[in-house]
């Protein structure tokens, strides 16, 4: 919590929008699991998710994920064990999530893009038990499942909760038809229906949980590119979830939305973004969630749009671009928007201001990351935002300029932004050596280095000018040169390699390496098939450059610096 709260001491405060408190209460709920059971209860009969045309009421959220955490409980996992789950935005998600917080269990989000490789690091770091998966990705697990302390896993399909004859339909054609699944045998898995028809026959437990307890391991590369595990608290989160809840609803509650507050779920749940505006926060406000299994099939997001009057929908730049770029999105009535947040990546200037015309909603950016549960900060709805900044500090939230000497630098200088508050991560899972260097703590608090380098105006509004690691940001996802040039160093033929991000109108940022053969016969379709082999989509570097060396300083190491700064030139930065 901050300290002796003033206007003098924390300058954004007096640009907070009227009606936000300097403060929130991160122990407003003794757990996750309190929070839910009291929204289960309030909204039984309202509609929590829709996807493909299925809708899942409160009540019945509440009744299977309760069957479901009696079913994990059945098959001896306990409190505070680990459990994955890896499935795009699917009903399920909901269900599988909400259990294994019901069981007590510590969740590893991991993205259904992974390779096996990328799956088989973070299953072993984190001490992962069991897991819920998607079909379609569990030939992957099965190439490395043996390499794993996964004992337990669950296997479902796209349309296991679309209900008869519809379920049969639709796994049907993905498997079928457009032959998404690849064949698997993974012996002793077994579906995710019949896991909840046996926890329908069982005895729910309630665990004693604390605020204090992990909820979620959220993985990210940190400072250094080496994937670590960030542990969110049941007190992190509710603090985030409050600080949004204050943020947003101040802005909804003059605004007078009709009908039940609807959210458009585009974002990846196992992204952290989502995980606490759509998923955390939708609980809370016993809000409907438009689940949006694939975003980049732009003229179906655009059809599922036109089903629903939303009021808020949390995106990204590209996502927000891509939609505007098709001739159907400006049929879509706008008429119940009232707030779109941008976050995972810097908002450009001309997307917004386009957003803005079409719908006639603001479009303002936010910022945190995974170790902040996420939100650290974010624009004023009321109008007075600041284009190209990220915002003032949440509530109960301090950022502060740290400068190279370690000393608090004054508005107007650059330094690194660090933060403090209730929501800043416990630390990274079984790595203290990693967790001391990013937090640090002094008379006021613990704080957290960012890693981004950033200047604060005088008006407490921040912006971000650089980034102290060499951190890739894709589209909304961290790429970190040190991963990318590990998988390249392991190609056959490749004798040294660099990687940096260049700019790009798309996505923000593009991996580029730089190789140095080992081999005359190595190719660029060679490294690329090693790359997708080994690597998620967004971290595959679009551009590669064979070079005859690489530059580096006296004591060989290699000068990530100097090939960023030829690639500004050639863009005029």
């Amino acid at each position: 919590m901050m300290v002796e709260i003033s206007k003098d001491t924390y300058p954004w405060l007096k640009n907070y929008p009227e009606g936000i408190p300097y403060e929130i209460n991160p122990d407003a709920y003794s757990s996750l699991l309190e929070m839910m059971e009291i929204s289960f209860k309030d909204n039984a009969e309202k509609p929590a998710y829709t996807n493909m045309g299925k809708s899942l009421r409160f009540r019945e959220l509440d009744k299977l994920s309760e069957h479901f955490a009696a079913y994990l409980q059945s098959i001896g996992l306990r409190h505070g064990d680990r459990i994955a789950i890896q499935m795009p935005n699917l009903l399920q998600y909901p269900v599988a999530m909400m259990g294994a917080l019901r069981a007590g269990l510590t969740i590893v989000n991991t993205n259904p893009l992974y390779t096996p490789r990328e799956m088989q690091h973070q299953f072993r770091d984190s001490g992962a038990k069991a897991i819920v998966i998607l079909a379609n990705f569990a030939s992957n697990l099965e190439r490395i499942v043996v390499n794993t302390g996964i004992q337990h896993i669950i296997i479902t399909e796209i349309g296991d909760m679309l209900g008869f004859p519809k379920k049969l339909i639709v796994n049907a054609a993905v498997k079928y038809v457009k032959k998404m699944v690849p064949k698997y045998n993974l012996k002793g898995a077994v579906t995710f229906t019949n896991a909840l028809a046996t926890g329908s026959g069982m005895t729910y437990k309630r665990p004693h949980v604390s605020g204090l307890d992990v909820a979620f391991i959220q993985y990210t590369g940190g400072t250094t590119g080496i994937s670590k595990g960030a542990m969110l608290t049941h007190r992190n989160l509710i603090a985030n979830v409050e600080g949004i809840n204050e943020w947003l609803m101040s802005k909804m509650r003059k605004s007078e939305p009709s009908g039940q507050l609807t959210m458009v779920g585009a974002l990846p749940l196992y992204h952290v973004f989502a995980l606490t505006i759509n998923s955390l926060c939708g609980i809370k406000w016993g809000a409907l969630n438009v689940l949006i299994t694939n975003p980049k099939d732009i003229p179906a997001f655009i059809k599922e749009l036109k089903k629903f009057r939303f009021h808020i929908f949390p995106g990204l730049n590209t996502l927000f671009n891509g939609l505007m770029n098709h001739p159907d999105f400006a049929t879509v009535d706008f008429s119940d928007l009232k707030i779109t947040i941008a976050g995972g990546m810097a908002l450009q200037k001309v997307v917004a201001e386009r957003w803005e015309k079409i719908t006639g909603c603001v479009l303002v950016e936010g910022y945190g990351l995974s170790e902040t549960s996420p939100v650290l900060s974010v624009n004023p709805l009321d109008g007075h935002h600041k284009n190209g900044t990220i915002g003032l500090p949440f509530p109960s939230t301090e950022l502060r300029i740290l400068r190279e000497d370690e000393t608090w630098a004054s508005p107007g200088e650059r330094g690194e932004i660090c933060a403090r508050g209730p929501q800043i991560m416990l630390g990274y899972y079984n790595r203290p050596d990693e967790t001391v260097k990013v937090i640090f703590e002094d008379r006021n608090g613990r704080w957290f280095k960012t890693g981004d380098i950033g200047i604060e105006d005088t008006d407490g509004f921040f912006k971000i000018v650089d980034r102290k690691k060499d951190m890739i940001l894709v589209s909304g996802f961290n790429v970190y040169p040190n991963e990318i040039e590990d998988v390249v160093a392991q190609c056959p033929g490749v004798l040294e390699v660099a990687c940096v991000g260049i700019p790009d109108e798309k996505s923000g940022e593009m991996v580029k390496i730089y190789v140095v053969k080992k081999d005359a016969e190595l190719t660029e379709d060679k490294v690329k098939a090693f790359c997708r082999e080994n690597l998620t989509g967004y971290k595959c570097p679009r551009k590669i450059e064979f070079r005859n060396e690489l530059p580096k300083t006296n004591v060989g190491k290699i000068l990530r610096r100097a090939l960023r700064e030829e690639e500004m030139a050639k863009v005029g930065k």
